[in-house]
């Protein structure tokens, strides 16, 4: 008897683990303070829900994710959920591998910030779950400022108001260059998005598969002469390396740069760097071309896909942690630990109640940039399946103007690599 009693719980644990549902999340943090975190949301979800098993894992760069998921799709092995950054949006849903997630069940997207969610909406289908999110704002050394005879409280909000406190800052000798940002295509974006101007044609890809960039926009132009007139002016510094973001915080949290242009994502960091460096940093919008309306910014960032070739008990497991991952408390406790938007309106209530705004004055300006966000295919952000090529064309068109090329025959350059990157991706769908 007790042996058919031990066979019986033997058999009772054997269909248990059977039934288990095994969700692996491929993730690109691998420092301790995200991927952790992350570990602990999984542990907190998987014994809540004894059914199901979460296994995050680190799998490199966002770029190195995203390929690894495809590969894995294509030996009928993919992971139920990977994190895949924003310029990889039209790369993944080419590539054929992932469903939206609006069809895995239905859910309630209302809470989700409007200019977050709309970039990951496409054709009326919600295909990824916004996940850490981010836009560029200024950073500023009040205490230069103040040396320099500036107000740190009324920081630049255009380019012209940058250019007159460089003046100002030229003259009070100060030992540190004006301003100083990293060499990467994602402000371009961004300063295309603030002047209405779509980055690509087809409405920004979102109407039709984008087949031409307007990098000989006259909105184009503006940003390509304001790095000129920075340039020329030794007004503006970087390492000299493309997309160098750690280079350039450098910079400027060791004082060589009075303004810096950065992530959102990066406020907690830098704001510690520069206390630790003995000066107080102020945050501020991101300054615009002038004569235009503020739009707002074009999310940065990734989102959570579901690829396709896992069963339905999987997906809606995926989709669960995900949404459990991404709920009210947890983006707002995502949001202190990192800097990373909360991605729910809610988030940002319980943050006010909370009085973390009071706390870290820094971070309302960040949420206020955002919620001003005016829905638009220029904001949206840009559908393009050669995205990473074509936004390293466009730092090199950039690199092309501070070492003396005209702003001119820099422009035609790139909007014709750019153009061409973009035809030979496109001939892959004929």
């Amino acid at each position: 008897m007790k042996r058919l009693t031990a066979i019986l719980i033997l058999g009772t644990v054997g269909q248990m683990a059977a039934a288990q549902t095994t969700v692996e999340f491929w993730h690109s943090f691998g420092d301790a303070k995200r991927s952790g975190w992350i570990q602990a949301r999984a542990d907190e979800f998987n014994k809540a829900n004894p059914g199901v098993k979460v296994v995050p894992s680190y799998k490199g760069s966002y770029n190195d994710s995203l390929q690894a998921t495809i590969l894995a799709s294509r030996q009928g092995k993919p992971p139920a959920l990977v994190q895949i950054f924003e310029v990889g949006s039209q790369l993944a849903l080419d590539s054929g591998m992932f469903q939206p997630v609006s069809a895995v069940k239905n859910v309630d997207f209302s809470d989700y910030i409007k200019p977050v969610i709309n970039y990951y909406t496409i054709n009326g289908k919600v295909n990824s779950l916004p996940f850490n999110s981010s836009s560029p704002v200024l950073y500023y050394n009040k205490d230069l400022m103040k040396k320099a005879g500036l107000d740190p409280k009324t920081p630049p909000t255009t380019f012209s108001g940058l250019q007159k406190a460089c003046a100002k800052i030229e003259a009070a000798k100060l030992g540190a260059t004006c301003f100083g940002m990293s060499l990467n295509g994602w402000f371009v974006e961004q300063w295309m998005a603030q002047q209405g101007a779509t980055l690509l044609n087809n409405g920004n890809g979102r109407q039709g598969r984008a087949t031409a960039t307007n990098l000989d926009s006259a909105a184009a132009k503006k940003i390509f002469d304001f790095f000129k007139t920075m340039n020329d002016r030794k007004w503006y510094t970087y390492t000299g390396k493309l997309e160098d973001w750690d280079g350039s915080d450098a910079i400027f949290t060791n004082q060589k740069a009075v303004f810096h242009i950065t992530s959102t994502a990066d406020i907690g960091n830098i704001r510690d760097a520069a206390r630790k460096n003995g000066f107080d940093m102020g945050v501020g919008v991101l300054p615009i071309p002038d004569g235009v309306k503020r739009n707002g910014v074009v999310i940065g960032g990734a989102s959570l896909w579901i690829p396709k070739n896992i069963s339905k008990a999987q997906a809606e497991a995926a989709l669960d942690f995900a949404l459990y991952m991404t709920n009210t408390r947890n983006m707002a406790d995502w949001h202190k630990l990192t800097g990373y938007y909360p991605v729910r309106q809610s988030s940002i209530e319980l943050l006010r109640k909370q009085g973390w705004f009071t706390q870290s004055p820094l971070q309302l300006v960040a949420f206020n940039q955002l919620t001003k966000t005016v829905p638009s295919a220029a904001t949206a952000g840009g559908l393009n399946g050669a995205a990473i090529q074509t936004r390293k064309i466009v730092e090199e068109g950039i690199q092309k103007v501070l070492n003396g090329t005209p702003v001119a025959d820099a422009m035609k350059d790139t909007k014709a690599r750019a153009d061409a990157a973009l035809a030979e991706y496109n001939a892959n769908f004929k």
